[in-house]
């Protein structure tokens, strides 16, 4: 099914800047190469999916070619999100030979890791469906492509979370290890009382998270004022015990779950299973493997033209 979902601003921003540095490293004083290409010749080249993937991407590929030249027609073919098989045609670049193999390398580098990303949060999507689970990613992006990473991944039908360190709060285990080396007696309950007056400082969808590595803690998690609990490394054997603590002390409309830390596609379903209504997986982007696309060229006869 083909998804709603089309680049934002910010999302747009990202990929500017992101193409531009791209362009810059790549091309450096000029395309050495393209010398044994007629300066007038043109062609049409069609990205090429070469095995199963979620689309994601090819409605970029018009700024993208834009950054080369202007000559560069773009025909999208693929909405986002949809279900593409091996020899589906993604987009269509038709113009200037030269321009078009310039563009080629960059192009193909922003699709297919954005068709990668997409396709295995899809996976995660589809292998917890029908549970109260929602997949979400984590901050472990590549530098400067946050937007464009997490973008990815909504288009695969996964949930963002935090988008850096100053939309959310999530207090992890080495926060709680500073107080604990400072003198504090209690790091977790420490924690609260600090975090008190800090919701002012978060926009809309904003939350308070701490992080929890055992049921101990996390009974004592469940006195917080937060908004998200995770729940790290732990087997679906404790987090089916956590939900049912959670749920015993009346606060399951208040606390949401998170399960994270060691969830693969052999096991997210059990973790999903369990009752948490979130499971962050970092791989969905930090690991994640380019999808298979290719840019094949057809050779046009005559001049370049602009039709």
């Amino acid at each position: 099914m083909a998804h709603p979902l089309q680049p934002d601003p910010a999302v747009l921003g990202n990929l500017d800047r992101l193409v531009a540095m791209a362009r810059q490293e790549d091309l450096g004083g000029g395309d050495v190469s393209s010398v044994v290409v007629p300066a007038g010749a043109v062609v049409r080249g069609r990205f090429v999916a070469r095995e199963p993937l979620v689309a994601c991407g090819a409605a970029m590929l018009g700024a993208i070619a834009g950054a080369y030249d202007s000559g560069i027609e773009t025909d999208v073919r693929v909405s986002e999100g949809a279900q593409v098989a091996p020899g589906d045609v993604l987009a269509e670049w038709r113009g200037p030979a030269r321009a078009v193999l310039a563009a080629e390398r960059v192009a193909l580098n922003f699709l297919q890791r954005l068709c990668g990303i997409a396709t295995v949060t899809a996976a995660y999507v589809e292998a917890v469906a029908g549970t109260a689970a929602g997949i979400y990613d984590t901050r472990k992006t590549i530098p400067g492509w946050r937007q464009l990473d997490k973008y990815a991944v909504r288009v695969g039908g996964g949930r963002n979370h935090r988008m850096g360190l100053y939309d959310a709060v999530l207090v992890k285990d080495n926060h709680l290890a500073i107080l604990a080396a400072g003198g504090c007696p209690d790091p977790l309950a420490e924690a609260g009382r600090r975090l008190a007056g800090v919701r002012g400082r978060l926009g809309a969808g904003g939350f308070v998270e701490v992080e929890v590595d055992g049921l101990e803690q996390f009974e004592a998690a469940l006195a917080l004022d937060v908004d998200v609990i995770l729940l790290d490394n732990m087997p679906p054997a404790a987090l089916r015990q956590a939900v049912r603590m959670r749920d015993a002390a009346g606060v399951a409309g208040r606390i949401e779950l998170e399960a994270s830390g060691g969830i693969t596609l052999a096991n997210v379903r059990a973790a999903a299973e369990s009752g948490v209504e979130r499971i962050a997986i970092g791989a969905l982007t930090h690991s994640v493997r380019a999808a298979d696309i290719a840019l094949d060229i057809e050779a046009r006869s005559g001049r370049r033209d602009h039709r």
